[in-house]
Parts: structure tokens; sequence; C-alpha cells
């Protein structure tokens, strides 16, 4: 493909009337369409009476199409055409088309010395019309193969006419008998009542195979209506084993029924088990984030303190203010750590009943005593807490213990 056949592709087809605009670029991708609709154009404008199926939806089609258009064009035009190249629809197309737009456009070159005088509606009108002439040919084709086998026929009939004009002269000239004549006659009557008779007999077996016929369709009848009868009279019986089937039927729909009920309970409180579980790990994250914050804070003041015994007075001042505000934070983180330990009891506390709808006064009393558990358990748990305070306050006088004691030569005399 190269761009000098593009451009004498689309000039030639301008010239030659192509109603719509065919621009360079529209061979750069594959383009069936125009490629089929051009083809059925210079069909056409060659032979306007042909009948090529212009449908290409599918690809059986565009092969058929393709194939078609390629024979055409080697028998009438005595062109060959590449059917690969046209089936690609791109620039090795247009190298195809060119070899019938080049032919078309020679011959309206030649002939446009002659139609230069024609007006301008004449030249847009211009065709080949071609039909009509193709047709007179395939008729004077035909006319002409059975004129030969006409005179074939008739050349060898006359060539036996020595032999049979003297058969023929014989005939004429020998006298008519009429003995061998009524011979001849009576043979013919005779063959030709054996055909009768043969008819006669033919429509004899015809009725008795009618009858027989009858008497089979009489029979299956009989048939059909006896187990009709049968049919009828086990669908009226009801079978023994019904009520049983039914009974037990009906169970399993109950029994599916709890079942159903069962299993959604069983999800529900396994999702309730899972959330619950969830809950109480992310709560135990959070209190071990928590004490290992307090443990890195008191290992830095320690370290602090460690560092900071042999400074002034002063520095103690700043020191005793830190310390007076690590320990208001431990007692807030302390609180919260009771108060999560309380909420996780009261979360982990267990729930006792049962499915069922109804409060009697021993359900109450149960429920009294449950109450009073948590009560306990809670109260051990924040006996635990104030255990756990009172571990971690002997750190922190020791903590106080470890400060510097002040200088006797101060300033704070009064």
């Amino acid at each position: 493909m190269s761009f000098r056949d593009l451009r004498n592709f689309t000039e030639m087809m301008r010239a030659l009337g192509y109603p719509r605009l065919i621009s360079m670029e529209n061979f750069h991708t594959p383009n069936f369409m125009l490629v089929s609709e051009v083809l059925l154009w210079l069909v056409k404008r060659y032979e306007p009476q042909t009948d090529i199926p212009g449908d290409v939806e599918t690809e059986q089609d565009r092969v058929f199409f393709i194939k078609a258009v390629a024979q055409f064009m080697a028998t009438k035009a005595h062109i060959k055409l590449n059917t690969k190249k046209l089936y690609q629809a791109d620039g090795y197309a247009v190298k195809e088309l060119l070899k019938v737009t080049s032919v078309l456009y020679g011959a309206m070159n030649t002939q446009g010395g002659e139609r230069a005088d024609l007006p301008e509606e004449d030249s847009s009108k211009f065709k080949f019309d071609l039909g009509s002439k193709i047709a007179d040919l395939k008729a004077a084709r035909e006319l002409a193969s059975e004129i030969t086998s006409k005179g074939a026929v008739l050349y060898d009939l006359l060539g036996k006419e020595v032999e049979l004009r003297e058969a023929r002269t014989e005939s004429i000239a020998r006298p008519l008998e009429i003995n061998e004549a009524e011979k001849v006659m009576k043979i013919a009557i005779n063959s030709v009542m054996e055909e009768v008779q043969k008819t006669k007999d033919m429509l004899n077996s015809v009725a008795l195979d009618e009858a027989n016929f009858e008497a089979k369709i009489e029979k299956r009848k009989l048939e059909l209506e006896r187990s009709q009868k049968r049919l009828q009279t086990l669908q009226s019986v009801r079978p023994a084993f019904m009520d049983e089937y039914e009974k037990i039927e009906e169970q399993l729909q109950k029994q599916y029924s709890t079942y159903l009920e069962k299993f959604r309970n069983l999800t529900y409180m396994e999702q309730l088990l899972d959330e619950h579980r969830r809950a109480e790990q992310e709560m135990f994250e959070e209190t071990a984030n928590m004490l290992r914050l307090i443990q890195n804070r008191l290992k830095e003041e320690e370290q602090h303190l460690l560092k900071s015994g042999s400074n002034d007075d002063s520095d103690i001042d700043i020191q005793e203010d830190e310390r007076s505000n690590s320990e208001g934070d431990l007692q807030i983180m302390r609180h919260r750590i009771s108060t999560d330990a309380l909420l996780q009891g009261r979360v982990g506390a267990r729930i006792m009943g049962s499915m069922q709808g109804g409060d009697t006064e021993e359900d109450e009393d149960s429920g009294d005593s449950e109450i009073d558990l948590d009560e306990d358990e809670e109260e051990e748990e924040e006996d635990d807490l104030e255990d756990d305070s009172m571990e971690i306050s002997p750190g922190k006088s020791s903590l106080r213990a470890r400060k510097p004691e002040p200088l006797e030569q101060s300033d704070n005399d009064f």
C-alpha cells in the first residue's frame, strides 16, 4: 500500500461518480463495510442486472460475498482478484480495487471526447448498459447448441435413409392380407384382455386389504377402550400406603421447620459469640497497650531522676511538679483501667434463661441471684485493682525516696 495508490483510487472513484466521499484515512484500519459497498457499486456499474447478495453480517456471508465478486470479475471482465487481500479490507485491498476502477476509468476516458457535447444530466447518468446484450448472448448460445444437436441427429437419420427407403417401398408394394391382419388384431385384443383381468384382480385384492385393515382398526379401538377403562379404575383407587405417606410428609415438614428455626438461632448465637470475643480481644489489647505505656513512662522518669539527682533546688521543684503531673496521669490511667475491667466483667457476665416466654417467681429469684453474683464479681475485681494500685504505689515511694536531699545551706531558711 502506498500513498499514490490511495490517491489514485479516491480520484478514480470520485470521477466515476461514487456517491460517498472516500478519504485516504479510511483504509488505515480494516474497514470491510466500505470495501463491500465499493465492490457492490463497481459490480453494479459494470453490469446493472447482476444478482450478488450484499449481506455481510456474518463471517460466512463475507466469504461468500468476496468469492461471488471475484468469480464475477474473472468471468465477465477477465480481471483476477486476490480474495485474501480483499477480505483484509485495508490498504492491500486498495490495490485489488484499483484493478477494477482503472478499467472503468479507462473506458470512461476513451469515450470522454464523444460525451463532451452531452449535457451535464446525461454525463451524470453514464452507465454501461450491457445487461440486455448479455441476456441475448446467452439465448443465442442456447439456440446454437440446440441447432448443433438437432443437426447431428438429422445427419444420422439421413445416413440411414438408403436402407429405410428399400424397406418402405417393399412394405408399400406388398398387398394387404386379411388373415394376417385378423391374427394381429386378435393378439392385440388378447393382450388387452389380460391387462384388464390383471387390473380386476388388483382391485379385488385392494378390497380384501381394505377389509383386513378395517378389522385391525376395530380391534385396536377395542384395546384402546379397555386400556382407558383400566386407567380410570387405577386412578380412582387410592393406594393403601397413601395415608401413612401423608402423615410422614406432615411430620417431615414440621421437622424441617424446627430445623430451620434452630439453625437460624444457632447462627445468630454464633455471630453474637464472635462479636463478644472480638470486643474482649480489643479490650485486652487496649489495656495491654496502656500498661506498656505506663511502664515506659515510669522507666523514663526513673532514669530522669537518677540523672538529675545532683541539680539545684529549682530543678528539684521542677521535678516535683513533673512528678505530680505524672501521678495525676497515673491516677487517670488507673481509673480508666478499673472502668474497663468493670465493663469487661459486665460484658462477660453470663445470661441465664430460656427461649420460651413467661416469667415465674423462681426465674425472678434466679435473676436476683445472678445479679448478686455479678455484683460480687465486680467488687472482687475492684479489690484486685486496688491491690494492683497498692503494688504500684511502693514504686512511687521508692522513687520519692531516691530524690536527692536538699542541701543544708539553702536559701529556704525562713
